[in-house]
């Protein structure tokens, strides 16, 4: 079959690979959808992030959705022609971590199209995959390709709100509306927030996340003091994701953020510089949050149900061979916020 193999920045290459054997457990799924995420632009642009280096060639990508071409002999529940979404994380379950519910931080994590241990996770950019059944999520008939690819980044926006706490009745700021951002609205919605504010410096973005539920977009390269409004009576916010990795759309918020809000960051961007006086002296939460594990299933079934609407997220749809112009796409902000590849 073929895959999506990057070898070095920029050179991302449609390469053979062989199919791995089918074990009793597992389930081979013929992809047809994938999701550029913003892990695989840094690998395609700058060959990793922070010390996670590419050091051989990899299968990129971990959004993926297919159908189901062979069930393993003991893989109870699932039949061939069905069409599932597939989790990337696979852990140990086994771990200290594993056994106390907390399987993002497992110690054995395999994740697809992960860079982070030698030799490296292989990806899901291929034509088909051999995942553990486990993995699988079953996709009813409305849900499309594309959304089904995407329950993997709401899964991360849903991890993110469970970190939040009770988003019920409350005011929440988002900063930062990528793909992430977006989904993080899209999150807090349906959590109960009911008042939901986005800034961002891109005027695309912030159009789509009107779309999808915000109640407010701000652009701050073109308002750079709109959030002051929100600065009255020691701030408005009760929590703040941060999805941009920017440590100046971090501390800008603080202001609008009231004593004891709730900091969630999303964001990777790399060491920060923070005014722990003012931490201190609005008594707020800073807490870090990172992929996703149970939420997974939960994302697929309010796919499922018809609860949240991933439509308006997708940019464009390119076939795997055109990759290196799907890639181009999905970092011009200007104009793409979800691009997804068709293996098809």
């Amino acid at each position: 079959m073929e895959a999506l193999v990057i070898h070095a920045p920029g050179d991302l290459r449609v390469e053979t690979v062989d199919t791995p054997e089918l074990l009793p457990h597992q389930l081979q799924v013929r992809v047809r959808c994938g999701g550029i995420c913003g892990s695989d632009l840094h690998y395609y642009q700058h060959g990793g992030f922070g010390t996670v280096r590419i050091q051989q060639p990899m299968v990129l990508g971990h959004e993926v959705a297919g159908s189901i071409e062979a069930v393993g002999p003991e893989v109870p529940g699932f039949a061939v022609g069905e069409r599932v979404a597939i989790s990337p994380s696979r852990p140990c379950g086994q771990c200290r971590y594993c056994q106390q519910g907390l399987h993002n931080h497992c110690l054995d994590m395999r994740y697809y199209g992960s860079a982070m241990r030698m030799p490296h996770v292989q990806g899901a950019f291929r034509q088909r995959i051999v995942c553990d059944a486990s993995q699988a999520h079953k996709l009813a008939d409305h849900v499309s390709d594309a959304e089904g690819a995407m329950a993997e980044p709401l899964s991360v926006a849903l991890h993110a709100v469970n970190r939040a706490g009770p988003l019920l009745g409350k005011s929440v700021l988002v900063t930062g509306c990528g793909p992430i951002g977006a989904m993080a609205v899209i999150a807090a919605r349906r959590a109960g927030a009911t008042h939901i504010v986005v800034t961002d410096m891109a005027a695309q973005p912030l159009r789509t996340a009107l779309k999808i539920g915000a109640d407010q977009a701000i652009n701050v390269k073109d308002e750079p003091d709109a959030l002051r409004a929100f600065s009255a009576d020691k701030g408005q916010f009760d929590v703040l994701f941060e999805a941009s990795g920017n440590a100046r759309a971090l501390t800008g918020a603080f202001d609008a953020l009231r004593p004891r809000g709730i900091i969630v960051q999303m964001g990777l961007g790399g060491e920060m510089s923070l005014p722990i006086n003012t931490i201190v002296a609005k008594e707020f939460e800073l807490r870090g949050t990172f992929r996703f594990h149970a939420e997974f299933a939960t994302a697929v079934q309010l796919l499922n149900q018809r609860l949240v609407d991933l439509k308006p997220l997708v940019s464009a749809t390119l076939p795997y061979r055109d990759a290196a112009k799907a890639f181009a796409l999905a970092a011009d902000r200007s104009q793409a916020m979800k691009v997804l590849l068709n293996f098809d």
